[in-house]
């Protein structure tokens, strides 16, 4: 975490999808908020906010933003805080992940997630090693039917898909940050 100086949130900012798959970032930070009893606050470009661990500041961010949009809102709280790509750790739902798994990763390519490819393009990033980024992969499952993967990720999980990755965020904050 030492390096870590920005914790980004993935997911759309609309009410309409609030509860659906996609936001599994948005959902991380906040219980993080919660668990470090702070307040995001709102801004132009998203909600943000401040915890400190180790005696080191770092950002909470969730980007007002459609997901395919969101390395914008990201590029620009980044710039001003001047934050690099190497010093963000960004959160978001994860098909190749079951609901209940959560994967810290370091990486630098967007696996096919529309959210991963904007923060890339707005960064201006190639794939070469000293341009990775780290991410907090939250395991949504793939749909088991014909659904299409944008009707699955914007739809809302069972009951159960979401007691599970609920615990997985929790169980995930708890270890990584006490």
């Amino acid at each position: 975490m030492k390096n870590i100086k920005m914790i980004v949130g993935l997911g759309n900012s609309t009410k309409k999808f609030e509860k659906t798959r996609h936001n599994a970032g948005h959902w991380y930070i906040n219980n993080l908020a919660k668990f470090f009893n702070i307040s995001l606050k709102k801004k132009k470009e998203g909600e943000i906010g401040t915890i400190l661990i180790n005696n080191l500041k770092i950002k909470l961010f969730k980007p007002n933003s459609f997901m395919n949009l969101s390395g914008i809102p990201i590029f620009y709280i980044a710039s001003f805080y001047k934050i690099k790509l190497n010093n963000i750790l960004v959160v978001h739902d994860e098909l190749d992940l079951i609901p209940g798994i959560v994967q810290f990763k370091k990486g630098y390519g967007h696996n096919g997630h529309n959210g991963l490819k904007s923060i890339i393009n707005n960064f201006n990033q190639k794939n070469t090693a000293q341009h990775y980024f780290f991410r907090i992969r939250i395991g949504i499952g793939r749909p088991a039917s014909s659904t299409t993967i944008s009707n699955f990720v914007l739809s809302i999980p069972s009951s159960q898909e979401k007691l599970l990755i609920n615990n997985s965020i929790k169980n995930n904050i708890k270890s990584t940050y006490t």
